[in-house]
């Protein structure tokens, strides 16, 4: 109650004059990124509409429960359980099918997938069931909401976890500059990658069409440019990151395709920079022992295992939600302070909290992407990709918050520049391309508000106790 009457006697002194209400923090000293797998905001927030029978939500989320399919039929909606085990797929050429470009207007129609197979629950035109993550759901009713948030790439995981780690998927600047990027799930491995393995290339020379980039010799595939850990490593004062990801040979582990932080062996067979030994953590419940110990460093990626992914499987892949609430729940529970400009502040006073995922899955959704040029002119045939959802928390965002700019990757590279003090676009990569920072999501002059616990199925202590084997993020 002291603090209630606190911000009402600030706000009518404010009303008169008589004092400025000035920011409780400058910026946040933790910015966490949780990435999950494979969904669109009309697939998995279907639970934003309450109870609604019509067609659409209601104002203000974004959300529609029909679409259109390739014979020009509305499909309504199925619902499914989290874990239904249809996969559809989510590949670049997926994307261009998806999208059904119109070449006069330079947008997509969104009606190039077929509706065959719905009624057996095999098809795109799909919902999640509400209740399956309803911890999802809460947060984004509790803290913030972007109606507009789209994957930066037209293409699946691989490339996807690249443009969020450094900005592109290209080899290195240069090839970012000519507009050609690894396009989909290569041979996995990165910069581990075995000898004549391929990459899935695209460039304006090549759209729609796709090219190999083959790895021969040895070391082709381990790229060479900067990344979000760059810009951190050399801030002054230096800042700190982390990476956990579910083993070093994955497709998910994006340091792994960078050579000045893996540096490989001779054979390529194994990461050995001191980089990678410091920042690349292999489990990824870790992430809740280093909070735990307060050992939560300035900006942190977080991958789940397959089994905590939101990635379509056998009935099992169901433990997504429990996994971020439980990593939003430790940060809003935690004890350990931080001590900035004089002040003595706890981990969910200081820090932003984004959670996002990768790609679309092949879920349909119905808003079209904008795309950044014309087909074989720049950027456009690989930017942007398809709608996916975004959950921003902080003890600073308005509850209920929702935000209808336009956001990507990029959007999310944009704020940690800006919090940190670095220049906006400072990687030139998909942080320049971006117009967003997403800083309208944080009211940094409102008292802090208080944490509630997140209710979920599963807790901190099953993760932490969790011995069974780690599986991919997803298999595709």
């Amino acid at each position: 109650m002291q603090s209630i009457a606190k911000t009402l006697v600030l706000l009518a002194l404010a009303a008169t004059g008589q004092v400025l209400i000035h920011a409780q923090i400058s910026n946040f000293q933790h910015i966490v990124i949780i990435f999950q797998e494979n969904r669109t905001p009309d697939n998995l927030f279907q639970g934003l509409c309450g109870q609604i029978t019509s067609h659409q939500c209601p104002t203000p989320y974004d959300l529609q429960n029909f679409g259109i399919d390739n014979t020009g039929q509305k499909v309504q909606l199925t619902q499914v359980p989290l874990g239904n085990s249809f996969d559809p797929g989510h590949s670049h050429p997926d994307f261009n099918k998806m999208c059904h470009l119109d070449t006069t207007t330079i947008e997509c129609r969104m009606d190039g997938l077929s509706s065959t197979g719905c009624s057996t629950n095999n098809c795109s035109f799909e919902y999640v069931n509400p209740a399956d993550v309803a911890p999802y759901v809460i947060m984004a009713q509790q803290y913030g909401w972007a109606n507009f948030m789209f994957q930066t790439n037209q293409g699946a995981s691989a490339p996807a976890h690249q443009f969020i780690f450094a900005g592109t998927s290209a080899p290195d600047a240069g090839d970012d500059n000519a507009a050609t990027f690894v396009a989909d799930n290569p041979s996995p491995l990165g910069c581990l990658a075995p000898l004549n393995s391929i990459d899935v290339m695209i460039s304006p020379q090549s759209a729609p069409e796709e090219f190999h980039l083959i790895n021969n010799p040895l070391g082709t595939v381990c790229f060479s440019h900067d990344t979000m850990a760059t810009l951190l490593d050399n801030h002054t004062p230096q800042l700190s990151w982390k990476y956990y990801t579910p083993g070093s040979n994955s497709i998910w582990t994006a340091p792994n395709w960078i050579r000045e932080i893996c540096e490989p062996n001779s054979n390529y067979t194994q990461c050995t920079g001191l980089e990678w030994k410091d920042n690349v953590d292999l489990v990824p419940a870790d992430v809740l022992t280093d909070i735990g110990a307060c050992n939560l460093r300035n900006v942190i990626w977080v991958n789940p295992t397959g089994q905590n992914s939101d990635h379509p499987g056998p009935g099992h892949n169901t433990g997504g939600p429990s996994w971020v609430s439980s990593i939003v729940n430790k940060i809003g529970q935690s004890k350990c302070t931080d001590t900035v400009n004089g002040k003595t502040l706890t981990y969910w006073q200081d820090t932003a909290i984004f959670i996002t995922w990768d790609d679309w899955g092949g879920w349909y959704d119905h808003e079209p992407p904008t795309l950044l040029s014309v087909p074989q002119q720049g950027q456009g045939d690989y930017q942007y990709g398809f709608r996916v959802p975004l959950v921003v928390i902080s003890a600073y965002t308005p509850q209920g918050y929702v935000d209808n700019a336009r956001h990507d990757f990029g959007s999310i590279l944009r704020f940690v520049e800006h919090n940190f003090g670095i220049p906006e676009g400072a990687l030139n990569f998909a942080d320049q391309r971006a117009t967003t920072d997403l800083t309208e999501f944080f009211n940094l002059t409102q008292l802090p508000r208080s944490f509630k616990l997140i209710p979920a199925p599963l807790g901190e202590k099953f993760f932490l106790n969790d011995k069974s084997p780690m599986e991919p993020p997803d298999t595709d």
